[in-house]
């Protein structure tokens, strides 16, 4: 923790910085919608399987995902791994494959790798009854090629048993690759699916008075500036906290107890407009 962030905390009387990228799980705010797909990934533990969670940046994906890995995580015996290099080739990708699942590979031998691969997850399967996870984030950046073969990878006894819960994260551009023909088969299994739009005006709201209090400082933010945030973000979660914390760092520099309206115009007044200057005028007489 650095020394402004310490200031943050004493000065405010915050537990971590409720704006800040990296605040705890239980700092993150959930929706219904989005409540409701995590319980649905957590049954789709038990039989495996693919689902994806999809939205343009900003609209709370990767907190999703986040809270989403957290809750799956604590189930019990369930071995959870996630992909890091998305724009992996084929083979790199059955090399993280193995450091995750701790399975020695030799790429060239794509056979024996996959092989190695399935008996160690269905040996997890008889041995806890849950499927392992694989979350597999910025999908989008993925090949048609690594897709394929990860569906390919994770089915058993002709399709009909899956031995691996599959779960992406991704934003739309992902949904575009998956409607071309050599990724439809992996379409059609992807269920559930949630596709994350540009949040509400409560739903902001909620978020932002939800990190507030999470935080210990429910009283932070004046209810007036509250409203202009959220007016201000479009829709757009990450922007309310970006713009939010821009507030806060203000504020700090300015040793103000509270974050206002006053603040908000002070830090994003619109700078006045120029004004051009005269030319100065030739010196001597005209010939």
């Amino acid at each position: 923790m650095n020394a402004t962030d310490r200031k943050v905390l004493q000065l405010f009387g915050l537990k971590w910085n409720p704006f800040a990228q990296d605040v705890p799980t239980e700092a993150l705010c959930t929706t219904s919608r989005l409540e409701s797909f995590i319980w649905r990934v957590e049954t789709l533990v038990l039989d495996g399987g693919f689902a994806a969670l999809i939205g343009d940046p900003g609209v709370g994906k990767s907190a999703g995902t986040r809270l989403l890995a957290d809750r799956v995580g604590k189930l019990r015996d369930v071995l959870v791994g996630q992909i890091t290099r998305p724009q992996a080739g084929v083979a790199d990708f059955y090399r993280e494959l193995g450091d995750l699942f701790g399975v020695p590979l030799a790429p060239h031998n794509r056979w024996a790798g996959a092989k190695s691969l399935r008996a160690t997850w269905t040996h997890h399967i008889e041995a806890s009854l849950f499927r392992p996870v694989l979350i597999f984030d910025e999908a989008q950046e993925a090949s048609p090629e690594v897709l394929s073969e990860l569906r390919l990878l994770c089915s058993a006894d002709f399709d009909s048993r899956a031995i691996l819960t599959v779960v992406f994260a991704g934003d739309r551009c992902f949904l575009e690759k998956l409607r071309s023909p050599k990724l439809l088969p992996l379409d059609s299994r992807i269920r559930p699916k949630l596709v994350l739009d540009a949040a509400s005006r409560d739903e902001l709201l909620q978020c932002l008075r939800f990190s507030l209090e999470k935080a210990g400082c429910p009283r932070l933010i004046t209810p007036e500036l509250q409203s202009t945030l959220v007016e201000h973000a479009g829709g757009n979660l990450r922007t309310l906290m970006q713009t939010a914390n821009d507030l806060l760092l203000a504020a700090v520099q300015r040793e103000a107890k509270l974050l206002d309206e006053k603040l908000f115009f002070d830090v994003f007044a619109a700078p006045p407009p120029e004004t051009k200057k005269p030319r100065p005028v030739a010196s001597g007489r005209a010939r």
